[in-house]
């Protein structure tokens, strides 16, 4: 839970999940224009953050757990792109899974103790960076795939696809480890609730969190989006180059809307975060209250947004594909769901009528 203190008044914000820390700013001059607005910022984020986290872990733990279920029904003959949907599905929802915490740490305080503290703060950052870097894992194999028709090699063989990820976890835990060397619970300095955050080592937490933003920023957003953005151009290139088909155009599509949605939730965010990570090292200055108090709503905001990211991802990348689908509601259908049957056999005399070639399958497949 991050900390704002402004003439007399505290606003308990939600940003980063709850999990890390800001330096206080100072009181400012209009203490009394600073006082006016401090009850509806907190109403901001006591009422409309809770709100749109718990729709955000619903809706993400409902759509991420069907997707591993229908991946792991046929785990032993799993594609490539399968597998990294899978180690995708299971970071979306280890992250959500944090999400409870940090709703009740926002409306009593931290309750749960330090152990937990350090734990669930590592296992929020360890699978964003993780499932930003899957998402990047994903579009460079359908560029492999595609652009150069990479389908047999050996570089694309499942084991050493799984060794991958298994590396591409390691990395991030590394990378977000200091998370539980800083974090710790103590009781805030203007109240008696407890607050998980950056307090161990001093001025080196706040070193940390500084260098964590920057981390977050070039790990979760810019890398990603860099090789997302040139693999997925080189694909579509590609595919327009190729035969004119119904196909082509809906891996076209699936392309760009994948690239397209990624940007959407987490741009804002990160634009946000950058401004306020240069207020924290001075290069800018909030001269007056409804500044600070309007980046602290942009922050409440654009995290939300960027968090609908979770609930996303079982859309784009798997039930648009015909097999994902299809294999859903054949399980929807053994569930005892009425509906599923009749949908499925619709689904099935789709299939039988559509002819896919092998170089847009992916678009189907992912």
């Amino acid at each position: 839970m991050e900390l704002y203190t402004g003439a007399d008044s505290l606003i308990y914000e939600f940003t980063d999940l709850g999990f890390d820390n800001i330096s206080d700013i100072p009181p400012l001059e209009d203490e009394f224009v600073c006082t006016n607005q401090v009850d509806s910022l907190r109403m901001y984020h006591t009422v409309f953050q809770p709100l749109v986290y718990s729709l955000v872990f619903l809706l993400g733990v409902t759509g991420n757990s069907l997707l591993l279920t229908v991946l792991l029904q046929h785990r032993a003959r799993l594609r490539i792109t399968e597998i990294y949907l899978l180690h995708l599905a299971l970071a979306d929802l280890l992250l959500l899974f944090t999400f409870p915490f940090a709703i009740v740490e926002v409306l009593t305080g931290w309750v749960f103790g330090n152990f937990l503290c350090k734990f669930l703060g590592l296992l929020n950052r360890l699978n964003l960076v993780c499932g930003s870097l899957l998402l990047a894992c994903i579009g460079f194999d359908r560029y492999l795939a595609v652009v150069h028709a990479i389908s047999r090699l050996q570089t694309r063989r499942p084991r050493l696809v799984h060794l991958t990820c298994a590396l591409l976890w390691l990395f991030c835990l590394m990378v977000t480890m200091p998370n539980v060397v800083f974090l710790s619970v103590m009781p805030s300095n203007q109240s008696d609730r407890l607050e998980c955050h950056f307090n161990s080592h001093g001025i080196y937490a706040n070193n940390w969190l500084i260098a964590n933003r920057l981390l977050n920023h070039f790990l979760c957003f810019f890398l990603p989006l860099i090789i997302m953005g040139y693999c997925y151009t080189a694909v579509v290139v590609t595919l327009y180059q190729g035969q004119q088909s119904l196909e082509k155009q809906g891996a076209i599509r699936l392309a760009m809307v994948v690239t397209l949605v990624f940007c959407l939730c987490w741009l804002p965010f990160n634009i946000t975060s950058f401004l306020d990570t240069l207020v924290r090292l001075d290069v800018l200055s909030q001269k007056t209250c409804q500044a600070r108090n309007s980046l602290i709503q942009g922050l409440v905001v654009t995290e939300s947004i960027g968090f609908i990211h979770c609930c996303l991802n079982p859309i784009l990348y798997a039930f648009v594909g015909v097999r994902f689908r299809k294999d859903l509601l054949r399980l929807l259908a053994k569930w005892g769901c009425g509906k599923a049957g009749v949908l499925s056999r619709v689904s099935v005399s789709e299939l039988a009528t559509t002819t896919t070639s092998s170089q847009y399958q992916y678009c189907r497949d992912t």
